[in-house]
This record gives C-alpha cells, sequence and structure tokens, in this order.
C-alpha cells in the first residue's frame, strides 16, 4: 500500500483517453437498460402478456445484484480492477443478446409467449449475476490511480456517465427498431449488445493490467433500473490527514442496516426507494394505456423513450444543477425531493395526454433526482470512513431490493385501478417526509459529527 507521502509526491493521475473509456463503460451498460425498458411495454403488449409479470422478470436480476455486486466490488481488490471490468461487460453483453434472442423468438411465434418470458428472465439474471462486475471495479480504478485532492470530482463523472446512459438510451431505442432485418422491437437489445461487444474490445486492448497506486477499495453501484446516475459515496478529499491513509487496511466492525447510526437513512431509502420503483414500473404501461397504443405496441416504443428521456434530464438537473447550485445537504435534499417526488406523481396520475405525462415523470424524476443523492449522502456522513465501503455496500443493497417486487406490485395495483398504484406511492412518498423530519439528523449536526470523527 502506497504511504500518505507517497501519494503526495508520485502523482501518476489516468490519462483523458483512459478516463474516456471507463466513462464508456459505464455509459454503454446504463443506456442499453434503458433502451431495454423503454421497449419493453411495447414487446409485453405485443407478447399479450400481463403487464405484472414483464415487471417481475426483473425481479430475480434485481436480487442477484443486491447479493453479487459487494462479492465482486471485494473480488476487485484481489484480482484487479481490469478483470472485473471485463466481467461486467461480458455479462451485460451476453444478457443482452439472449435477452433479445428469447423475446424475438416469443414474438415470431417459435416460442409460446410465457417460454419467452421465462428465458428473457433467466437471460436477464445474468446481467444481476455478473453485470454487476463492473461498476465497482471502475470506480475503483479511478479511486487508486486519483490523488485524493481529485477523487471526488473524479468518481463524479464516472457517475454522470450513468445519467447521460440514460438519456441516450431512450432516445436511441426507436432507431434501433429495426423490422427490416426481422428484429423488430427486439433490435435495441441487438444493437446494444454489439456495442458492448465493441467496447469489451477496446477495453481488453487499450486499457493497461492493473497495479493500483493508491489504495482503494472496489466500491458497490445502485441496481440500474431506471433513469437517474447512481450516487457514488464520496471517496476522499484533499484534506485527509496521513491517518487516515495509514489506517486504510483496518478492519472496522460489520455494519448493519438498522443500527442505530443508520436506521432513519436506510428506512428513508427503502422506502423512498420503493414508491421510485413503482413509479418506473408503471410509466411505460401507463403512456400506452393514455395513448391508445395497446393495439399498436410497435408505436410505442418511441413515446416511452421520450417520456423516461424526460425523467433522465430532470434527474441529471437535480444532480448536476440543483444541489450543486443551492448547496443542499442530506435532510434537505432528502425531504424537498420526495415532497417534488409526490406532486410529480399526482400530475402523473391525472395525465392524458404526451405532453403532461412527459412533464409529470419528469418532476417525479427531479424530486427522485434530489431524494437519492440525499439519502446516499446521509447514510455515507453517519459513519466513519474507514466504514465508508461497508456503507456503500448498504446504499446499494438497499436500492436494489427496492426492484425486487416493488414495480411489480405497483403495476398490479395500477391494472386494479389507476389510482391505487399512484395513491400507493404517494402515500410512501408522504411516509418518508414525516419519518425523515422526525427521525433524520440536521445538516449541521452531519457535518459536525464528520468534522469530529473523522
Amino acid at each position: 500500500m502506497s504511504s500518505p507521502t507517497s501519494e503526495k509526491s508520485t502523482t501518476n493521475p489516468i490519462s483523458s483517453g483512459r478516463m474516456a473509456l471507463l466513462f464508456v463503460v459505464m455509459l454503454v451498460t446504463a443506456a442499453g437498460n434503458t433502451a431495454m425498458q423503454s421497449v419493453m411495454p411495447s414487446i409485453g403488449t405485443a407478447l399479450k402478456v400481463n403487464d405484472v409479470w414483464i415487471s417481475l422478470a426483473y425481479s430475480w436480476s434485481a436480487l442477484l445484484w443486491v447479493v453479487c455486486a459487494p462479492i465482486w466490488a471485494r473480488r476487485s481488490d484481489r484480482r484487479g480492477r481490469k478483470a472485473m471490468m471485463a466481467l461486467g461487460l461480458v455479462g451485460f453483453v451476453v444478457s443482452m443478446a439472449l435477452c433479445g434472442a428469447a423475446l424475438w423468438a416469443g414474438l415470431s411465434g417459435w416460442m409460446t409467449a410465457f417460454w419467452a418470458l421465462i428465458a428473457f428472465a433467466a437471460a436477464r439474471s445474468l446481467y444481476g449475476g455478473f453485470g454487476s462486475a463492473a461498476p465497482p471495479a471502475v470506480q475503483a480504478y479511478v479511486a487508486s490511480r486519483t490523488p485524493r485532492a481529485e477523487r471526488t470530482n473524479a468518481l463524479s463523472l464516472i457517475a454522470s456517465s450513468f445519467g447521460l446512459g440514460t438519456v441516450i438510451g431512450p432516445a436511441l431505442a426507436p432507431l434501433m427498431v429495426l423490422p427490416f432485418l426481422g428484429l423488430g422491437l427486439t433490435g435495441p437489445f441487438i444493437c446494444f449488445a454489439a456495442i458492448g461487444l465493441v467496447a469489451l474490445i477496446i477495453l481488453r486492448f487499450r486499457l493497461p493490467n492493473d497495479q493500483p497506486q493508491f489504495a482503494a477499495r472496489g466500491r458497490t453501484a445502485a441496481y440500474s433500473s431506471g433513469p437517474g446516475a447512481p450516487t457514488l459515496q464520496e471517496h476522499g478529499s484533499g484534506d485527509d490527514d496521513d491517518e487516515n491513509d495509514a489506517n486504510q487496511d483496518a478492519e472496522p466492525r460489520r455494519l448493519k442496516w438498522f443500527e442505530p447510526r443508520l436506521r432513519a437513512w436506510v428506512i428513508s431509502g427503502l422506502v423512498g426507494g420503493h414508491a421510485q420503483a413503482m413509479v418506473l414500473g408503471i410509466s411505460g404501461f401507463l403512456v400506452l394505456d393514455r395513448l391508445g397504443l395497446r393495439d399498436s405496441p410497435a408505436e410505442g416504443a418511441g413515446p416511452v423513450g421520450l417520456v423516461l428521456m424526460s425523467g433522465a434530464i430532470a434527474t441529471l438537473l437535480a444532480q448536476w444543477g440543483l444541489i450543486p447550485r443551492f448547496n443542499l445537504g442530506p435532510r434537505a435534499a432528502t425531504l424537498s425531493g420526495i415532497l417534488v417526488a409526490a406532486f410529480g406523481v399526482a400530475m402523473l396520475g391525472l395525465a392524458g395526454n404526451l405532453h403532461t405525462i412527459a412533464l409529470g415523470y419528469a418532476i417525479a424524476s427531479l424530486g427522485f433526482g434530489l431524494f437519492r443523492p440525499g439519502t446516499t449522502a446521509g447514510t455515507s456522513l453517519a459513519v466513519t470512513r474507514a466504514e465508508q465501503g461497508q456503507a456503500s455496500g448498504v446504499v446499494a443493497s438497499v436500492a436494489g431490493a427496492s426492484f425486487i417486487y416493488a414495480p411489480a406490485l405497483g403495476v398490479w395495483l395500477y391494472n386494479i385501478n389507476d389510482w391505487l398504484g399512484f395513491g400507493l406511492i404517494i402515500a410512501l412518498c408522504f411516509a418518508v417526509f414525516v419519518l425523515g423530519w422526525r427521525g433524520l439528523a440536521s445538516d449541521s449536526s452531519l457535518t459536525a459529527e464528520r468534522e469530529t470523527f473523522e
């Protein structure tokens, strides 16, 4: 492990070319996943599969992400970051290709809708199981080669690739529906599998094998299932003292989800995360219903993509603009964000045309774009620097847990009655606000505590 002195004297930052390559690795996976989500409601309608089953098809993958992401994060410390990035890209490429093939077989009549969906869920699990290796490896690669004074900016740049990907994916998805090649709605799957393969080849030949210059541990990332960048745990700043570096290898006691320091932040993240997951689950089907596209599902990919793209842009506005502009602390971002999200969900429930649907979804995404970084930063500030790796694992697990059953539950309630689904989401948002108002530590006290024990 490099000493504190060596870090300050032998800085060798990552070149812009290598940083761009790492950015692309994250960008491709985020864009591919949101492109898939923009066409899945149309595919489910074409297969005549109940909306709930389409949502449940993601559940196993989300569960695997919760379990596997921390494992790959630890393994990247021992086996190398590049190897884990490659494994993650392989998982993404194979998963996208097999998902596309399974759905194509179902749409073409080669396979019944039931078995096509089972095959899709199995193929999707490869992303949850192996695709989860790439994000923590990318983050650790950057952290291990970046001086502390530059590390937060570098990691924020990598995190922003997820947000940009969630804008690009829905925008490209309608252009990748290629009926003249016989791919139809499965075109985005095959196209992004090919793009991922190109990224894998470039990674293999352009990124050197890693021998970290600065100590860093692999960090887990949130399950990618919707617009918005996963907020990275702060990995250090220029004013860290030598003692923090010297004790980096110390093994802190294991953090539990609901221990007193984390309880309020975890509960807020879990309840609010379920609300966000339900919105993501319902939105695509809402577009088809409100625009009368159930009988022509192929025409739904464009409008659904437009709505998802509006949400992604609003999320980026929150994370790149509002939070730094107004210097929002964790409690302020969490509470204000969840109220804005509730207002957006109410507007979404009342929307009757594409413009108001996109506006309501964008406002809801803006709110969740404030809420997510708030709970993440609050969890980080509630623990010591030595516990940051474990804290990021808790955040990743909470985020993944929100997508195991919440999207399917939201769609099921929505299919019974529109306002059962939207009513539950709004109720969850207000529950977070009440719990957060009473239980979340003030921003000033969080800052004071951090100065005390770090």
